[in-house]
C-alpha cells in the first residue's frame, strides 16, 4: 500500500501504480493516517520537510507529521509489526572522519531542521508501542535528484563551485539506502534500534565535482566560494522564499550545516547486526546518477 496526498507528484511512479494499493492522505492529516493503516502490517515513514518557509513548518512535518503517524500505529499496534522511521545524520549533528558519528553519541543537531528530524525520533521512541527502526541517512543522491543536478549543470559550464574549508562528508546511494530500509522492516536484530546508513567511502565537495568533470570528460575552473559569500546568499534567498512563499534548500539554517567542519558517520553497526552494506562507491553512483539525468534530457 502506498500512501500520497492528493497533489503528489505521481511523474515518476505511474508505471508502478497499477501494481500497489493507493490510498490518500497526508501526515498533517491523522483521520486519514488512521484510515490508511487499516490492514497494514509494516510502515515505512519517510515523508517530512527539508526545506520550509518558516522554521515551524519543519517542525509541523518533521515533529507533528511523526506524532500523527505514531498516533495511527498505536491505534492499530495489535496488527503492525514493525514502523521504519527516516530521519537524517542531521538529527545527529556534525562530525569528523577521525571520529565519526555513532549510534550512542550524544545528539547535537546545529540547524532547525535537525532539531526537527531529532524531535521526531523521539516521538518514535517515546511513543510508538510496535517494533520500530530509525534509520540516519547522510545526503543521498542518485537518479531524480535535483539537488545535485545543481553541481552537474555548473560543471557542464565549466565551473567547479569550491567552499572553503575541505568538508568531508558521507554520503548513501538511493537504492542502497532503499535496500537498507526494505532489511530493516522485518530483520530481528534491529527491533528498537537505530542506524546510520551509509557508504563507508569518505569524500569531499570538491572531490564530487571532480568526479563528476572527469565523467562528463569536460575541463573545470575552481569557483571559489568565500564563507561571507554562501552567508550572503543563504540569506538572500531566504528572504526570497518569504516572500514568495517557495521554500528553498539554501537558506540561512542550511548555512549553519554548510559551515561545519564534517558530516561523517559510521555505518559499523548496521552492517554488523543487520548484514547490510552501502557497497556504492562514488565513482559508481556518480556514472548511474549521470546516466540518468543524460537519459531524462536533465543535462
Amino acid at each position: 500500500m502506498l500512501l500520497l496526498r492528493p497533489t503528489s507528484n505521481k511523474r515518476f511512479i505511474a508505471s508502478h501504480l497499477p501494481d500497489v494499493e493507493l490510498r490518500s492522505g497526508s501526515i498533517g492529516d491523522p483521520e486519514s493516517l488512521r484510515q490508511a493503516m487499516a490492514g497494514i502490517t509494516h510502515v515505512i515513514h519517510c515523508a517530512g520537510a527539508t526545506k520550509a518557509g518558516r522554521i515551524a513548518e519543519f517542525y509541523d512535518a518533521n515533529q507533528a507529521g511523526t506524532r500523527n503517524v505514531v498516533s495511527a500505529v498505536n491505534e492499530h499496534a495489535s496488527q503492525v509489526q514493525r514502523v521504519v522511521h527516516i530521519s537524517s545524520i542531521a538529527a545527529a549533528g556534525p562530525a569528523l572522519p577521525e571520529k565519526p558519528a555513532r549510534e550512542e553519541d550524544t545528539p547535537r543537531p546545529v540547524s532547525e531542521y535537525g532539531k526537527s528530524k531529532l524531535a521526531g525520533e523521539m516521538e518514535v521512541t517515546n511513543h510508538c508501542r510496535p517494533d520500530y527502526v530509525i534509520l540516519r541517512p547522510p545526503p543521498v543522491y542518485g537518479p531524480r535528484d535535483a539537488e545535485l543536478l545543481r553541481l552537474f549543470r555548473a560543471v557542464k559550464t565549466h565551473l567547479r563551485p569550491r567552499l572553503s574549508g575541505a568538508q568531508a562528508l558521507s554520503l548513501v546511494f538511493v537504492r542502497d539506502l532503499a535496500e537498507a530500509v526494505v532489511t530493516c522492516l522485518t530483520h530481528l536484530a534491529a527491533a528498537g534500534r537505530t542506524y546510520f546508513v551509509a557508504a563507508r567511502e569518505v569524500v569531499t565537495a570538491r572531490a564530487i565535482a571532480e568526479e563528476i568533470a572527469s565523467q562528463m570528460n569536460v575541463w573545470t575552473l575552481p569557483l571559489p566560494l568565500p564563507t561571507a559569500l554562501v552567508w550572503s546568499m543563504c540569506l538572500a534567498q531566504e528572504l526570497a522564499s518569504r516572500l514568495t512563499g517557495k521554500p528553498n534548500v539554501l537558506s540561512l539554517q542550511k548555512f549553519a550545516e554548510l559551515r561545519a567542519p564534517g558530516w561523517v558517520c559510521a555505518p559499523t553497526r548496521l552492517e554488523r547486526e543487520t548484514g547490510c552494506i552501502c557497497a556504492t562507491t562514488l565513482k559508481a553512483g556518480i556514472s548511474e546518477t549521470l546516466s540518468w539525468y543524460r537519459q531524462h534530457n536533465w543535462l
